[in-house]
């Protein structure tokens, strides 16, 4: 791999790179409302010659650059980002895209249209350094990350690259997995009453409490990897709102973060057992995962279970193993080998069969915040470490 001509390359389009990213920001895209920030995205995929452009029945952005007759690649990230909540709380206007302090300011900077314009840009280094990448090469920016993935799963239905690249900030290391998570609602019906005659009811609390006392000791499945699967309740919600009514149903939502070696299905059966053995007479109770209708800006509607799994690729996989080669070498240091925090829809490809790793710039501890930007400098490194994936990828073999 030329790595001087992709780092002369890489550094031409800086400038470029910044005030996309910029206008990226400027362009609100809350999840359902992309239709704006994908205009932007296909127009400038058009502006640096990809060789075809387009968007699917979701409104997913597709831009391909044709390559040699080696493995096809994907990079992927979303185009639409958490509410910025009140442009008060923020050091500068959240969709301002301002430059201060050596850094791109706005609500999405580095989560993640930062790391969108360093996949947008990196073909355009390659062109320029002379290099075709070895096979071909889709960039991807999909719908409705932010509320469960509607997008990579449709994505997957007319895409499916031999790897994939996901752009979800990692400080320019590489990520090789993350824990899934499964939310799930746990309903408790009892028979309301009044509260001056409690006999006459059957109170739904004590299941719950019953229910919730177990839920704490519940030994959770262990990952040599990630530890162990965590799970967090959240809300509970009552069919009352009056203080002198017993409700008839209380519904306990959990967080589970569930580790590789468990699955959703797997989850369900073990909390539903629990929320069994703590109900009482007049009191029965069951478990499922919520499941979402979400209608994209195109009009296309899809039911979402609230689901994302959990995946791990492990270390010595020829794509892991050939990633960190290319980001090695490119950036002249080691480059780690990490794992994320938090899901992303990588856990979608991997369920489709595409082997899937992490790659972008930022600082995932500014996501979701009003300190949210990304460096000027890990923007260029993200530019620079995407364009040397690209050049190697495509010639991973199984």
């Amino acid at each position: 791999m030329p790595e001087a001509a992709l780092r002369h390359a890489a550094e031409a389009y800086t400038d470029a790179l910044v005030a996309f990213c910029q206008r990226l920001i400027r362009t609100p895209s809350p999840p359902g409302d992309e239709a704006g920030i994908a205009a932007l995205v296909r127009a400038e995929m058009a502006a640096l010659a990809y060789d075809d452009v387009w968007a699917d029945a979701a409104g997913n952005v597709v831009g391909v650059v044709r390559g040699g007759g080696g493995r096809s690649l994907m990079l992927n990230t979303h185009l639409d980002h958490v509410d910025a909540g009140d442009p008060g709380r923020w050091p500068v206007p959240p969709f301002e895209g301002r430059v201060t302090g050596g850094a791109v300011w706005g609500r999405g900077a580095m989560d993640i249209k930062g790391p969108l314009a360093c996949q947008v840009y990196a073909p355009a280094v390659l062109r320029r350094a002379g290099i075709t990448p070895p096979g071909d090469l889709y960039v991807t920016a999909v719908v409705m990350e932010e509320v469960g993935g509607l997008g990579a799963q449709v994505l997957v239905d007319g895409v499916r690259p031999a790897f994939a690249v996901v752009g979800e900030a990692t400080g320019c290391r590489l990520t090789r997995g993350h824990r899934g998570r499964v939310e799930l609602q746990a309903r408790f019906v009892g028979r309301s009453g009044h509260a001056s005659a409690p006999e006459r009811a059957a109170n739904p609390h004590f299941a719950v409490a019953r229910f919730l006392q177990a839920l704490e000791g519940l030994p959770m499945a262990k990952s040599a990897t990630f530890g162990s699967a965590t799970v967090a309740p959240t809300l509970i919600r009552s069919d009352q709102a009056s203080a002198n009514v017993i409700p008839e149903q209380l519904v306990v939502t959990l967080d589970w973060r569930t580790v590789p070696e468990e699955g959703a299905d797997a989850v369900v059966a073990r909390v539903a057992a629990l929320a069994a053995g703590a109900a009482d007479s007049g009191v029965t109770a069951e478990v499922r995962v919520p499941v979402v209708s979400r209608t994209s800006y195109t009009g296309l509607t899809r039911d979402c279970p609230s689901v994302h799994p959990a995946f791990e690729l492990p270390v010595t996989h020829p794509l892991v193993r050939a990633a960190r080669e290319a980001l090695t070498e490119i950036y002249a240091e080691p480059v780690p080998v990490d794992l994320w925090r938090f899901a992303t829809d990588g856990g979608h490809f991997m369920a489709a069969g595409i082997p899937t790793i992490g790659f972008g710039p930022g600082d995932e501890h500014l996501a979701h915040t009003t300190e949210e930007r990304i460096d000027l400098d890990q923007l260029a490194r993200g530019l620079l470490g995407n364009a040397a994936l690209c050049a190697r990828l495509g010639e991973v073999a199984d």
